[in-house]
């Protein structure tokens, strides 16, 4: 047997139920899950996905009121017109880089 320690953490319960749930729909046991995380920490010397506090998260529409929504999509409308337009490439690759989705 390989020389191998105990790691323990307390988490979330309904966290670690779902969490498990991904994991045996992924055919990998929770102890394989830990053992690449720490892999990729060892091997990037750091945490494998950046670590960062969240942004502003864009407004859904139904959020808005209507006048809200009315200035936002005046604004669409400005920007039309002065000929500021994006393809739809460039505008998923800003909603990453902004919003991470």
């Amino acid at each position: 047997m390989a020389n191998t320690s105990a790691v323990y953490a307390r988490i979330d319960k309904e966290l670690k139920e779902n969490a498990e749930e991904i994991l045996s729909q992924l055919g990998i046991s929770p102890s394989s899950a830990i053992q690449m995380l720490y892999s990729q920490i060892v091997l990037k010397k750091g945490m494998p996905f950046e670590l960062r506090l969240p942004v502003g998260k864009p407004v859904a529409i139904g959020g808005m009121t209507r006048k809200q929504l009315d200035e936002e999509l005046m604004k669409g409308v400005k920007s039309i017109k002065e000929g500021k337009t994006y393809t739809a490439d460039e505008v998923d690759a800003e909603l990453k880089k902004e919003f991470g989705i």
